[in-house]
C-alpha cells in the first residue's frame, strides 16, 4: 500500500464515524422529554393461563381482527424509520399500517410476549393491503389505536416502577432471546387503559428475529445486524454461560449494562414461563406473521433450542445453591 493511500483510508474512516455519531445524536434528540410517572396502577405483566391463549389471533383476539375490505387513508405517520400510514378499516377502527421488513417479526414478537403474560400492543399482519391513493402493499402490520386507550408517553429502561422485579428482568432477557438490536427508550410506551391502569409496553419490536451486530465496539456494533431472518436467527445463541452465580446472555450491541446481572432466580422465572408455550403456539405466532411453512419450522426449532439453553443454565449444578 502506498504512503499516500493510508491517510485516505484514515480520513474515510473518520468521516464514517462522524456520520454514525450524527445519526446517534439525531436519535437522542427525537427522544421525548422526561415526564412525571403517571398516577394509577402500573402494569407490565400479569399471570396468564398460557395453554388457553391463542397466539395466532394474539392479544386482540378474533374480535378485533381488521376488516380491510374497505380502507380509508387518514394521514402519513412521521415517527420512526419505517413508512407508516394511519388508516380506518371497514368497521371504523383506526390502525397504524407499518410497511417494510419489520412488519412480520414485530407481529410474531408481540404474540410471544403476550403468551408469557406481558402487556403488548394489539396488532395483526395483513398479507396484502390496498391504501387508497398510496398503493397496494405486501405483509403490512396493522397496530390498533382504540378510542379507549390513550398513549401517554415513553418509559425508561433505566428508570421505571419495575426495576428489580422478575417480570422486568424477564422482559430484558426476552429482548436478547428475540435478538432485538434496537432496545432504546423511544420504542417504549405507556398506555392508559381505563381510568387507573397504565400498561408499560415495548411498542416497537420490529428489530427482532434476525441477529445482533458482530461486535461490541462503539458505533461499529451496528455492522451485521439483521431483521426478520430465519436463517440468521437460527445461528444465534441466547445464553453465553455462567459467571459468579449469574446467567450471562449472548448479547452484543448498545446498552450492554442493561443485559447484565441476571440471577438464577430471574432466569428460572423466565424458564418456567417459556416452558409453558407449546410448539403449536410458537408456530401460530409466526404463522400469524405470514412466514412460510419452512420459515416457521426454522423459527420454532430455534426458539425451542433457546428455551433448552435457558433450562440447562438454570439447572446447572454450579448454580444449585445460588438464589
Amino acid at each position: 500500500m502506498s504512503k499516500y493511500f493510508k491517510p485516505q483510508i484514515a480520513v474515510l474512516f473518520f468521516l464514517l464515524l462522524c456520520l454514525l455519531s450524527t445519526d446517534v445524536s439525531a436519535q437522542k434528540k427525537k427522544s421525548k422529554a422526561p415526564k412525571p410517572a403517571p398516577q394509577g396502577e402500573a402494569v407490565m405483566w400479569e399471570p396468564v393461563t398460557t395453554k388457553s391463549l391463542d397466539l395466532y389471533a394474539g392479544p386482540g383476539g378474533d374480535s378485533m381482527m381488521p376488516d380491510v375490505s374497505k380502507v380509508t387513508f387518514i394521514k402519513e405517520e412521521k415517527k420512526g424509520a419505517n413508512k407508516k400510514y394511519r388508516i380506518k378499516d371497514a368497521n371504523g377502527r383506526v390502525w397504524i399500517a407499518k410497511l417494510g421488513r419489520e412488519a412480520r417479526p414485530e407481529t410474531a414478537a408481540v404474540r410471544l410476549l403476550y403468551g408469557l403474560g406481558y402487556k403488548t400492543e394489539v396488532n395483526y399482519l395483513v398479507p396484502t393491503l390496498t391504501i387508497p391513493g398510496k398503493g397496494t402493499f405486501k405483509n403490512v402490520r396493522l397496530e390498533a389505536r382504540p378510542d379507549d386507550v390513550e398513549r401517554i408517553g415513553e418509559w425508561k429502561w433505566q428508570s421505571n416502577p419495575f426495576i428489580g422485579t422478575r417480570e422486568f428482568q424477564g422482559l430484558k432477557m426476552m429482548m436478547v432471546f428475540m435478538s432485538n438490536w434496537d432496545v432504546v427508550d423511544v420504542q417504549n410506551e405507556i398506555l392508559q387503559v381505563g381510568p387507573n391502569e397504565h400498561q408499560y409496553i415495548v411498542s416497537d419490536l420490529g428489530a427482532t428475529f434476525g441477529k445482533l451486530g458482530n461486535n461490541n465496539l462503539p458505533i461499529i456494533y451496528r455492522l451485521g445486524r439483521k431483521t426478520g431472518s430465519p436463517k440468521y436467527y437460527a445461528k444465534t445463541k441466547f445464553i453465553r454461560g455462567l459467571e459468579k452465580g449469574e446467567v450471562r446472555l449472548a448479547y452484543k450491541g448498545k446498552n450492554r449494562k442493561l443485559f447484565r446481572g441476571f440471577t438464577v432466580a430471574d432466569a428460572r422465572w423466565l424458564s418456567n414461563h417459556l416452558n409453558r408455550l407449546s410448539d403449536s403456539q410458537i408456530r401460530d405466532a409466526f404463522r400469524a406473521a405470514n412466514y412460510s411453512p419452512a420459515e416457521i419450522d426454522t423459527y420454532t426449532r430455534t426458539i425451542r433450542r433457546k428455551i433448552d439453553e435457558l433450562n440447562r443454565a438454570v439447572n446447572d449444578s454450579r448454580l444449585a445453591d445460588v438464589q
